[in-house]
């Protein structure tokens, strides 16, 4: 075999992504992630495990395995990560009915953040070697398996939770790949750690995670309150507590994840505590221009105006009270998206039927959509699951 010419040195990468803002790296090579990886992709979208995610089809799981698809140039790849765990920003328990964001949403898109940092550490690369880089800078939504390169390149292990851990940061880090044309010396893929913790797993509210490693993505509930864009399956409703935006019960109960080293990067600071846990009359009364002008720039931005409405009455109907059931109403009533509104009308049953009934009949009798009359219709048929009260 011809002898390999390393154009820059290993530990000399980590110092210039660190010079860029990214903390954690790891390198592997190029090639393929073999036929194994894209047969257990093809065999959970066959299972149904990636139902409601329809751009993600066969083919573009097999294309996924194989970075030289994207890069026919690539020769390593450079997989980094950005740490976001703080600690210090905690929910107010100041009596305000408030709702929770995932962690990685509360500061700037991730998705700019790490592409701008990878644009930079790029430029130094270019700099240290004295010659153009072809290089592509890819996060979640580029054809690649990012946690598989993670994995190989030593950033972490795959964990349980179907999430990558990385020592002394636990899985609160944000994952990219700079894919590039130079060699580098790889890494040596770290072994699993998680031995016969199932934590994960037993935390979860809805059973998403279905056994070690697998995700049931239709019953996960951040695919719940991002992805999806119809309504939530109701017998699922309860499960969901107060979460508005993504979930992180699966990491926090994590003991890799529950160690993490604080991390201080402002990027990932939400403005104001409402944009970690926002108060949920605001979501249900916010027109469609405030929330744009609240979580512009944030990955809060996906789950779109209509959805975080939808997620805010759910998340009533789970936390709320009866002095919840007017501001119910009012969305039955007026809220101009009917995902709101049939959702509110499912809350008002959740906190209390009785109380609800003749309201909601005669909310029915002016409702047009049919969707909000079939979520009425379920509420007053007795078919919603009752809120438990405190004895």
């Amino acid at each position: 075999m011809p002898t390999v010419t390393r154009q820059i040195e290993r530990a000399r990468v980590s110092e210039l992504a660190r010079n860029a803002g990214l903390d954690v790296t790891g390198v592997t090579t190029a090639a393929s992630f073999g036929s194994d990886l894209g047969d257990i992709l093809v065999d959970r979208i066959r299972r149904g495990h990636l139902d409601g995610l329809p751009w993600f089809t066969e083919d573009r799981a097999l294309f996924s395995t194989t970075p030289g698809n994207l890069h026919p140039t690539a020769r390593s790849i450079i997989a980094v990560g950005i740490p976001y765990w703080n600690p210090d920003i905690r929910h107010p328990r100041d009596g305000v009915l408030r709702g929770r964001i995932s962690r990685y949403a509360w500061g700037r898109d991730y998705h700019k953040t790490l592409k701008q940092r990878m644009r930079h550490l790029h430029e130094l690369l270019e700099s240290e070697t004295g010659r153009t880089i072809e290089a592509r800078h890819l996060v979640d939504t580029a054809r690649i398996v990012d946690r598989a390169a993670a994995a190989r390149s030593g950033l972490g292990w795959y964990g349980k939770n179907t999430m990558i851990l990385v020592p002394r940061r636990g899985s609160w880090v944000m994952l990219g790949e700079l894919v590039v044309d130079i060699d580098i010396q790889p890494d040596i893929p770290l072994k699993p750690k998680c031995g016969q913790c199932t934590r994960c797993l037993d935390v979860c509210p809805t059973g998403a995670l279905v056994d070690e490693y697998v995700l049931h993505t239709p019953s996960c509930i951040s695919f719940l309150t991002i992805e999806l864009r119809d309504a939530i399956p109701p017998e699922i409703r309860p499960r969901l507590g107060e979460w508005v935006f993504g979930c992180d019960l699966c990491q926090e109960i994590c003991p890799y994840t529950n160690a993490a080293l604080p991390e201080e990067d402002p990027t990932f600071e939400p403005r104001t505590i409402d944009h970690a846990y926002p108060p949920l009359h605001w979501l249900l009364t916010m027109d469609e221009a405030e929330f744009r002008s609240a979580f512009s720039g944030t990955a809060v931005m996906r789950a779109k105006w209509a959805g975080m409405a939808r997620n805010a009455s759910v998340a009533i109907g789970n936390i709320g009270s009866e002095k919840d059931l007017e501001i119910l109403e009012r969305t039955v009533s007026s809220h101009p998206e009917p995902l709101a509104r049939g959702h509110a009308a499912w809350a008002m049953g959740r906190i209390n039927l009785k109380a609800s009934s003749e309201a909601l009949s005669q909310l029915r009798v002016r409702e047009t959509d049919p969707s909000v009359r079939s979520e009425i219709d379920a509420v007053l048929s007795g078919d919603v699951q009752a809120k438990r009260t405190s004895p």
